[in-house]
């Protein structure tokens, strides 16, 4: 038999902030806050189950469609709550980093992940990736994009792209890929997240809005994970 399977990587989206208000006849913005208050529950949880890679999806490259109030709304929290949770991180020994377009970002907000960053960027207790302005599509076109400008620059040749390289070119280049998926919110769909590093991933889905989303459920899905195989292609003769 084989042994429990390692858990090293989880990646998140965090779905249902806005159902959750709307089932409380509150403003979509209330769901956001319970869901900051969730998130850090979710990452010191973590953190003490020897997670060592975590990676929330914040906001995606889709989510500027949504309306200029919520998107402003938005906005402000994601400031606030990282002028807040970042020094609490940083004595927990939490790692920041941010994945994803950042040109849309006000300045003041990008001089604050960039801060947050340099403030963390030597802790190790926990990898903590927050995808804000991100979006999986978007993601491999611009490894695509850095692969061409190395051939054009005569720094190798197509025999030398390999998954290796390729990967080394995402924004996760220089982490594992993520062990199991987490979603929130009913929805069983992957919506533009880490579509190259989700290949061989396990999937849990489950029904709570992520504002109700507590230790317990976390460690539910766990324990789904822990009870899977994972074959990565093998069959179950070849693992045992």
């Amino acid at each position: 038999m084989s042994s429990k399977p390692s858990l090293l990587h989880v990646a998140i989206i965090m779905d249902g902030n806005g159902r959750w208000a709307r089932q409380r006849s509150l403003p979509r913005t209330a769901g956001h806050k319970q869901g900051i208050r969730v998130t850090r529950e979710v990452v010191t949880a973590c953190g003490e189950a020897g997670i060592k890679y975590l990676t929330l999806f914040a906001f995606s490259s889709e989510n500027w469609k949504r309306p200029k109030a919520e998107i402003s709304a938005l906005m402000n929290l994601f400031a606030q709550s990282l002028q807040s949770e970042i020094q609490r991180l940083d004595e927990k020994g939490v790692c920041v980093r941010f994945l994803g377009q950042r040109n849309a970002f006000s300045e003041k907000l990008c001089e604050q992940i960039r801060l947050a960053e340099e403030l963390t960027c030597k802790n190790d207790a926990l990898f903590l990736s927050i995808a804000a302005g991100y979006g999986g599509r978007w993601d491999i076109l611009q490894a695509v994009k850095d692969t061409v400008g190395d051939a054009l620059r005569d720094e190798l040749v197509p025999e030398d792209i390999s998954e290796e390289y390729f990967t080394s070119r995402l924004v996760t280049g220089d982490m594992p890929a993520p062990d199991l998926f987490i979603r929130t919110g009913g929805e069983q769909r992957l919506s533009n997240f880490l579509l190259w590093q989700l290949a061989y991933t396990e999937l849990y889905f489950c029904d709570t809005l992520w504002p109700d989303f507590s230790r317990d459920e976390l460690y539910r899905a766990f324990e789904s994970y822990r009870a899977r195989q994972r074959r990565f292609g093998l069959t179950q003769e070849q693992l045992a």
